[in-house]
């Protein structure tokens, strides 16, 4: 994906707006102190595989965009024989689940501070992930600007090619509009499957751990809808 050209160069397209944010010293201080334990730096070698984080080979989930971390820490606690990568940009977000990881024990999570497209295309190889998470990304609700949405065809291949046939894609939204949008583009994928059954949003699904933000939105009066694929034995 690409963007306005600049300097005579094209520069790609951002799913994401960097808004720092402001790091309470309490976060300021998990991250310079926990980063090193629980932070992957990436190198132009670097591979994310259950074996290069946790040395063996359980199963591995990712969730791009992890926010303050409720779901991936839930879904950590819940799964503790599984592998979690959380993607997040934030740094306070990061700061708040690194301080949590610490506080609970848990050890088999790992942090990437990233853009999520990079990292599936640079650093996971070919079907190495059981699972796919991406919960309310931004819904870019301005038609100009639905270009920088996540979920889009190419984004789509990435995805099918670093999930291990039978992987799952579950990706969830408050935005129906993008709902739709993720709906249509994922049954169009001839490596997906839908797993509601075709022209269907999923169920909740009980293991979707309820965040802050969304039991917010759901005070507000705002639907959700959930979208879980399978990725198909045959996809390449």
């Amino acid at each position: 994906m690409t963007g306005d050209a600049d300097a005579g160069q094209r520069r790609p397209i951002r799913s994401y707006v960097l808004r720092e944010g402001r790091m309470t010293a309490g976060q300021r201080r998990a991250f310079d102190r926990l980063w090193p334990r629980f932070g992957v730096e990436l190198g132009a070698g670097t591979r994310i595989t259950p074996q290069t984080l946790f040395g063996d080979d359980r199963p591995l989930n990712l969730e791009i965009g992890f926010g303050n971390g409720d779901a991936l820490l839930a879904m950590a606690v819940a799964r503790p024989q599984e592998g979690f990568v959380g993607i997040e940009v934030h740094r306070p977000g990061i700061g708040r689940l690194l301080r949590r990881l610490d506080e609970a024990g848990i050890a088999n999570v790992r942090v990437i501070r990233h853009d999520a497209v990079a990292v599936l295309r640079d650093h996971v190889p070919p079907a190495t992930l059981a699972a796919i998470y991406l919960f309310f990304p931004d819904p870019w609700p301005k038609k100009r600007h639905h270009k920088r949405r996540i979920v889009q065809p190419a984004f789509l291949d990435l995805t099918t090619h670093v999930l291990a046939p039978g992987g799952l894609l579950h990706m969830a939204t408050d935005w129906e509009e993008y709902a739709e949008q993720m709906l249509r583009l994922a049954e169009a994928h001839p490596d997906l499957h839908n797993l509601a059954g075709a022209g269907h949003f999923a169920p909740r699904p009980d293991d979707r751990p309820l965040t802050r933000f969304e039991r917010r939105g759901v005070r507000l009066g705002h639907g959700v809808w959930d979208l879980c694929f399978r990725r198909l034995s045959g996809g390449q």
